[in-house]
């Protein structure tokens, strides 16, 4: 038998693509309704058990925790799923995983994200994206040449509320928005000191957990109960933990991307710990805006002003020409009251989401990118980490967003970035 090339190639081409779907799981199918083979790192705690859940109708191929109580009563709920302690085993050796997802504490979710990334593996990763500005941006440019799906794991930007308030803020229905003051109502993740060292659970492979940070001896207070959030060798604090979530509302409606400067307010730094309580503010140029942080105490000026510092607790502030736009997760409001009684909103625009893992896996599955992807979650990541790093920095921050450099500010290279644990690498 004889064949021509145009029928040599298009033979080749789908052979071509059987093979690449075998290769990357879906359930040997390349069927774009295939179970993904996916890979959870970190399964212990609230999130890690919520990842789970919303996994349940795909395939968890394998799971890694470095406690072993932990990840022996997730393998009792899936017998199937490879057991793992080191995430870097498991992406050595799980040839035929499709996506990875992310939970573990802050200072390990760019190494094991851009292990998975680079062995071609699409990868979801818990807010915030990654523990440093310098991480984020690598995870940022690797997701784009590698060209894999991704999602960060801001849940409520799936949620409709969020969608509403960016209709009404692009709508114009409070007019041109030239400040956004973000306030969280109180703090959480605060420390004047290191925690007392105490005797490492038999089952906890402290190593591990420690992964690219400096060395620390095991404290009750880093683990398992979240405290290393309050400490700048693992999390970051409030403005970390939260902002992302918040901070991403006026991020969206704004089409914002890297700040021009940034100036933060506190009690004197500590070299270990968190503040209670901070100001941050971000000004950037397109558009002209500034965006204003606050957690602890601290309250904007602007909602004393208009009489509602008792009836808002947490959320955004959009302060517009016309009036002023209030809004948290589930709820927002246009105020004046009275002006806006008759107001009607404008047709929804931007579609409801399936859910946010559902939009992870579509995109991973070829379909439109999920909306959290890294490209969007990178620029919000080092926006909101850059108040750190400014709160650190004791002064404010020119910011050089191509070069990645503090114009003014030669003492912020030291919190731009760490040094990694030998043995570690991005």
């Amino acid at each position: 038998m004889t064949m021509n090339r145009r029928a040599f190639l298009s033979t080749s081409s789908a052979a071509g693509a059987w093979i690449a779907g075998v290769a990357r799981g879906y359930g040997q199918s390349a069927s774009p309704n295939a179970k993904l083979n996916i890979g959870l790192i970190g399964v212990s705690g609230m999130r890690g058990r919520d990842h789970l859940a919303q996994c349940a109708s795909q395939t968890i191929a394998a799971i890694c925790d470095v406690d072993e109580a932990h990840l022996g009563v997730v393998a009792q709920q899936h017998p199937k799923a490879a057991r793992y302690a080191d995430f870097r085993e498991m992406l050595e050796k799980e040839k035929g995983l499709d996506a990875v997802l992310v939970t573990t504490p802050d200072h390990v979710h760019a190494p094991a994200a851009m292990m998975a990334m680079k062995l071609g593996k699409h990868v979801y990763v818990e807010k915030p994206l990654a523990h440093s500005v310098y991480e984020a941006r690598v995870l940022r440019e690797t997701a784009a040449a590698r060209k894999v799906a991704t999602q960060m794991g801001t849940q409520i930007h799936s949620g409709s509320n969020y969608r509403r308030v960016v209709e009404l803020v692009r709508a114009g229905a409070i007019g041109k928005v030239r400040e956004v003051h973000t306030f969280l109502g109180g703090h959480r993740w605060s420390a004047d000191a290191l925690p007392a060292a105490s005797d490492c659970p038999p089952t906890l492979n402290w190593d591990l957990w420690l992964g690219p940070a400096a060395d620390r001896p095991f404290s009750k207070g880093y683990h398992p109960a979240g405290g290393w959030r309050k400490y700048w060798n693992f999390g970051g604090g409030d403005l970390a933990d939260m902002a992302c979530h918040h901070v991403d509302l006026p991020f969206w409606a704004l089409g914002l991307k890297s700040p021009v400067a940034v100036e933060a307010k506190g009690p004197p730094p500590n070299p270990d710990g968190a503040p209670p309580w901070a100001e941050v503010t971000w000004t950037f140029a397109d558009p002209a805006v500034t965006l204003t942080w606050y957690h602890g105490d601290r309250l904007p000026a602007a909602l004393k002003e208009i009489g509602w510092e008792k009836k808002w607790r947490g959320g955004n502030l959009f302060v517009g020409e016309k009036g002023y736009l209030l809004a948290n997760y589930g709820d927002h409001k246009l105020l004046p009251e009275e002006k806006y009684a008759d107001f009607a909103p404008p047709t929804p625009s931007i579609p409801e989401s399936p859910g946010h893992h559902a939009e992870w896996f579509e995109a991973c599955r070829g379909g439109a990118p999920a909306l959290c992807n890294f490209d969007y979650a990178g620029a919000l990541t080092e926006c909101v980490l850059l108040g750190n790093v400014a709160y650190r920095s004791g002064r404010k921050i020119e910011w050089d967003a191509a070069a990645m450099k503090a114009k003014n500010c030669p003492e912020a290279d030291a919190f731009l970035r760490r040094e990694y644990r030998k043995g570690w690498t991005l």
